[in-house]
């Protein structure tokens, strides 16, 4: 019991002993203590300000990217919801994107505004929010590059607007404060045709289509590519491509990617990539690292 003092009032949705399992992409993993899905930045703001200081509080987006161990998650998961959705631009070259958007609906709209340069989001399954902490990039972009700045809601309520300079971005990985949400983003793209930029778009869902396991319980890239290596080969160089550990699978498709094949549990799925860590690093002497995010208890 982590705490014993009631929780502040909210006017969003607040439930206790959460699955979780349903909300993340690998439908594996224990509950959340606390599922918080408010309605709107200042309910979040309200509900952190007031809440117990050693109650932990984590993000959760689209749950691409994301291990949550079966024996849950202590403290409270916040779920931005409808209201942190939206997307608008704000200059001819500038969209206003809350923390729960899309990839797919920022580089829509970045389309339909003409502004060119946002069209890797669409190949990244997440939200604003995750993309902005974990610095989120595919086919040749990264967020570094098109992020002006972001509004946060810090763990103590206060709520702050970070420029990108101040996140120190390096691969996969910022310096925004811990358990802090983000709830808004400002991207800037250049200037584009709406047929060229859906082009491109064309061209990146098709390259995902054919090389990721699109149709599976699975999560984003795995592990980090190492400094002038690639991940994935090798995986496939210590011959893990479709390596099995109970109901988890290395894909046979993309070996940068774990799957759920039936009724896997998050500690298979962990455990897999651990196995496939070691022998990686047995064969080439590369010690991969994770990509995917690991929360809760085992």
């Amino acid at each position: 019991m982590l705490t014993a003092t009631p929780l502040p009032p909210v006017r969003g949705k607040l439930t206790a002993d959460a699955p979780l399992a349903p909300l993340v992409w690998f439908k594996a993993g224990g509950a959340a203590q606390w599922l918080f899905e408010p309605r709107d930045a200042e309910d979040l703001a309200d509900f952190l300000r007031g809440l117990d200081p050693a109650m932990p509080v984590m993000a959760l987006g689209l749950g691409s990217n994301l291990i949550v161990r079966d024996g849950g998650v202590p403290g409270v998961v916040v779920r931005l919801g409808k209201a942190f959705a939206k997307v608008a631009a704000v200059d001819p070259l500038t969209l206003d994107c809350g923390g729960g958007a899309s990839g797919i609906l920022v580089s829509s709209t970045a389309r339909d505004a003409g502004i060119a340069g946002l069209e890797f989001l669409r190949s990244i399954p997440g939200t604003v929010g995750g993309f902005v902490r974990m610095n989120g990039g595919a086919y040749g972009g990264e967020v570094k590059d098109v992020l002006i700045d972001c509004d946060v809601i810090l763990r103590s309520g206060e709520r702050v607007t970070l420029p990108v300079a101040d996140l120190h971005y390096t691969y996969r990985h910022s310096e925004l404060p811990e358990q802090a949400i983000v709830v808004a983003a400002r991207f800037r793209g250049r200037p584009g045709e709406p047929e060229a930029i859906q082009a491109e778009m064309d061209r990146i869902s098709a390259s995902r289509e054919a090389s990721q396991p699109l149709r599976s319980k699975t999560g984003g890239s795995t592990f980090k590519n190492p400094p002038g290596e690639k991940a994935w080969e090798l995986v496939d160089r210590a011959g893990c491509r479709g390596l099995q550990l109970g109901g988890a699978q290395v894909s046979e498709k993309h070996t940068n990617f774990l799957i759920n094949t039936g009724e896997a549990t998050s500690a298979e799925i962990e455990a897999l990539g651990d196995e496939v860590r070691r022998r990686v690093k047995a064969q080439s002497g590369v010690e991969l690292e994770w990509e995917i995010q690991r929360v809760g208890k085992s």
